[in-house]
């Protein structure tokens, strides 16, 4: 079955983006550090070679970012559309899921997506009609899909607290659908990340580093 991988992520503009990272981290520094995660994500994704890689942007699709993302192998730039944060991803899902049999959606937060964690997804998805990757702070870095999704399954989520995978599970089970979890993992939103983030870093260094990560320029900003 076809798999169309989606990626979501805003403009890397000063002030607007890694807010939670403030005062810990300028603007400045938090909008670098939002542009190495989105780039960081999309060669993960590019690089798992399951399918075609779109990038869902908000906040200005024409930024020297998300070009450079089309450059390196995204097959389309795509506008998210919705109120919230629920509305977008299902409209971005049932985009997908008009093209693929499978539609596996990750944010740009989660560094530790890589193509054996999205493998899990797609495999999941054999048994399960959704897959939700859970954050350890309560959210999800990833949710994949196998048929179109029910408005209903977002609706009232919480949005940024630490109950958006549990409301979403129990909406999901309201609206009859079967789910899977993935193993959960951490993402890069507050300061105390910043440390995971600097030994991954350090990780990838000492291996010789990863394909391309060099050309990010990342910083290692102590909190």
């Amino acid at each position: 079955m076809s798999v169309v991988l989606q990626q979501f992520a805003r403009a890397p503009v000063p002030g607007r983006v890694k807010t939670r990272m403030q005062p810990a981290l300028s603007p400045g520094e938090a909008c670098a550090l939002h542009e190495q995660l989105v780039l960081w994500t999309t060669r993960s994704l590019l690089q798992a070679h399951l399918g075609p890689v779109e990038l869902w942007t908000a906040g200005g699709g024409d930024h020297a970012l998300f070009q450079q993302c089309l450059s390196e192998g995204v097959s389309r730039l795509c506008v998210q559309q919705g109120v919230d944060l629920g509305e977008r991803m299902q409209h971005a899902l049932t985009a997908g899921l008009q093209k693929a049999g499978r539609v596996v959606l990750v944010g740009s937060d989660c560094p530790w997506i890589d193509r054996a964690y999205l493998e899990l997804a797609v495999q999941a998805l054999e048994r399960d009609d959704i897959v939700l990757g859970p954050a350890l702070d309560g959210g999800f870095v990833l949710i994949a899909a196998r048929c179109a999704l029910r408005r209903g399954v977002f609706d009232g989520v919480s949005w940024g607290t630490d109950t958006v995978l549990a409301e979403t599970l129990a909406r999901a089970a309201e609206a009859g659908y079967s789910t899977a979890l993935l193993p959960p993992l951490q993402d890069i939103d507050r300061p105390d990340d910043l440390a995971a983030w600097r030994v991954l870093l350090a990780a990838v260094s000492g291996s010789g580093g990863r394909s391309g990560g060099g050309a990010l320029g990342f910083v290692g900003t102590d909190p």
